[in-house]
């Protein structure tokens, strides 16, 4: 099983048919990677076979890894963040032990080159490595105090791969509205997203009486703008966004009113 962050980046990707808005997801996610630091733009950081420059480096918090990198392209940028959000918050072992195949799975060889796609195999298995590298590093006596640890981050918090947590009263009260959100996040990175719940200005309707959910969440307006809806008309940012709320628009939103911007568009 692939550990939850990257199941959820593989799914959300499987979600868009479309190569070129893969290949914007792509881009998206690169703009959004962290800074790393010069100093760690090292030889033993330094991803071999790639066309352009890549450093991944690991950080050990609470036996789970956080991961950092860096690229001087802003595609290969995005394929390392994918990497870095899905893998961080692992344990070393989840790392050590996850096959390759889940990059086939993406569908990501008709949005890039056969050298992007050997490059993007080799950060991986650089990851791997130094995973395998800390793991064989680390005292024994570390593990059940990490099983602990564990136990006690989920019970009290969910963790998005990046050290943020989304707490269980916020899920629960609005738990439609919660799920667009974190859906929308995740797929777009975007530079500012709002989400205003306006079912309580048509619950008297029929149709939104039989489709509420128990929340009552069935009427939203989206404003959001990303640098994935570049280069794309309205009607397929409209398109991409139903794809990523399918769900919630085959269940309880009766109707949603999209704004859709690209980052251009709002300098």
């Amino acid at each position: 099983d692939l550990p939850v962050e990257l199941k959820k980046i593989v799914d959300l990707f499987n979600m868009v048919p479309d190569p070129k808005l893969k290949y914007q997801q792509l881009l998206a996610y690169g703009k959004k990677l962290p800074a790393m630091p010069a100093e760690d733009h090292t030889e033993d950081n330094k991803v071999r076979g790639c066309v352009s420059q890549v450093w991944v480096k690991p950080e050990l918090r609470d036996n789970k890894v956080y991961w950092r990198a860096d690229s001087d392209s802003v595609l290969t940028k995005g394929l390392a963040a994918l990497l870095v959000q899905g893998l961080s918050g692992c344990t070393l072992e989840e790392v050590v032990s996850l096959s390759p195949d889940w990059i086939s799975n993406m569908g990501l060889q008709q949005s890039l080159t056969p050298s992007r796609n050997n490059g993007f195999l080799n950060m991986f298995a650089l990851m791997r490595q130094k995973a395998a590298e800390l793991s064989q590093a680390q005292p024994a006596s570390e593990a059940p105090e990490a099983a602990s640890n564990s136990s006690e981050g989920e019970s009290a918090s969910a963790s998005n791969g990046n050290g943020a947590t989304s707490s269980a009263p916020e899920s629960s009260a609005k738990p439609v509205r919660a799920s667009m959100e974190r859906k929308l996040n995740e797929a777009l990175q975007p530079e500012s997203l709002t989400i205003l719940d306006e079912s309580s200005q048509h619950a008297g309707h029929a149709g939104s009486r039989m489709l509420a959910s128990p929340s009552g969440e069935t009427h939203f307006k989206v404003s959001v703008v990303s640098s994935a809806f570049e280069g794309l008309n309205t009607v397929k940012r409209h398109r991409l966004v139903y794809k990523i709320l399918e769900e919630e628009l085959a269940g309880p939103v009766h109707a949603l009113s999209l704004d859709t911007k690209s980052l251009q568009e709002t300098r």
